[in-house]
């Protein structure tokens, strides 16, 4: 039998980082897997989870892991696959180091991927979004802090990673306001911000004060703001807005909405996939395709719909990518 943690270890601190040169985020969603399955293993086997042998974690546990994702923790088949696709590439590592243990890990290699449902984007109309930006209170210091943010993930599409990750010297404000954003797979862009945007930027930066940190925004303990800290505040002022808006109540509206909602503004406005591919900062055209998936119903009043108020009737002031 051969202890696992050991290789876990080393898949983390080496392979990931050091050999392949896997962003942070990608770092953090293979370990949060692999964190999953040793819990699910070790319960399983009445085992403590530094006591796991390479050997348990075999076909007839991943699989029963994988439907336990989908029924317990009411996971989606995405969801379920991207824990896959970690697990997977763990025991793509282990076939160098463990040649005893190569039919097991050809069996782990063989779970097939879920076919995934191709849903329409959903994104927030212009009263939507005009609550969940007014609930924040201007008046409190996190107030502004939490505006800045949200009007980053709706007017920059930013992804929650990149809003949590940007770093006051990203910021520029001259000659017009403008971010550098650090990407997925580690792509760099450059997106000139929205007045409304730069404002609300410079709002915050003024009560910001000093920090221990490099990133923009921090929590209340001064550390960095994560994922979860931006979910967890979206949330709250989205039941805020939903008082306003009631129609909120019937939508599910994650950090990825308010990039939802750019992209479809972005592409309403310029009829252009190639320009809203430049600004989301996708990989492949492919992705930025499932913006065409809008609605029938609500193709032609999304664009009115959707934009703000103030740049509704002013095209110089829509996003430039």
């Amino acid at each position: 039998m051969t202890a696992l943690a050991p290789h876990v270890a080393a898949f983390l601190r080496e392979r990931l980082p050091l050999e392949r040169g896997a962003s942070v985020h990608t770092c953090d969603n293979y370990a949060y897997a692999l964190k999953l399955l040793v819990l699910f293993a070790a319960q399983k086997l009445k085992v403590r989870p530094s006591e796991l042998e390479v050997e348990h974690l075999d076909a007839r546990l991943v699989s029963p892991f994988l439907a336990d994702l989908e029924s317990r923790r009411k996971n989606e088949a995405s969801t379920r696959n991207t824990r896959l696709a970690a697990i997977k590439s763990f025991m793509r590592f282990l076939e160098y180091r463990l040649p005893s243990a190569l039919e097991q890990i050809r069996q782990v290699l063989a779970i097939p991927f879920k076919k995934t449902t191709s849903r329409l984007v959903a994104y927030l109309t212009q009263d939507e979004m005009h609550a969940v930006l007014g609930a924040p209170d201007p008046t409190t210091r996190y107030g502004i802090r939490d505006r800045a943010m949200l009007y980053l993930g709706f007017t920059a599409g930013l992804r929650v990673s990149e809003i949590v990750g940007l770093r006051v010297e990203d910021l520029s404000f001259r000659p017009r306001p403008a971010i550098l954003v650090r990407g997925k797979g580690r792509r760099e862009r450059t997106l000139v911000l929205w007045k409304e945007t730069g404002a609300a930027l410079r709002a915050w930066l003024a009560v910001r004060g000093e920090a221990s940190v490099p990133e923009v925004f921090f929590n209340a303990r001064g550390e960095v703001m994560t994922r979860a800290d931006f979910a967890y505040l979206l949330d709250k002022y989205v039941s805020i807005a939903a008082a306003r808006q009631p129609s909120l109540n019937a939508k599910r509206v994650s950090p990825h909405v308010l990039r939802h909602t750019c992209g479809v503004i972005a592409l309403l406005a310029t009829r252009d996939l190639r320009k809203v591919s430049l600004l989301l900062g996708h990989a492949s055209m492919t992705t930025t395709e499932i913006y065409t998936r809008i609605d029938p119903k609500e193709k032609l009043e999304a664009i009115e719909s959707t934009l703000p108020r103030s740049c509704a009737g002013d095209a110089s002031a829509r996003p430039t990518p």
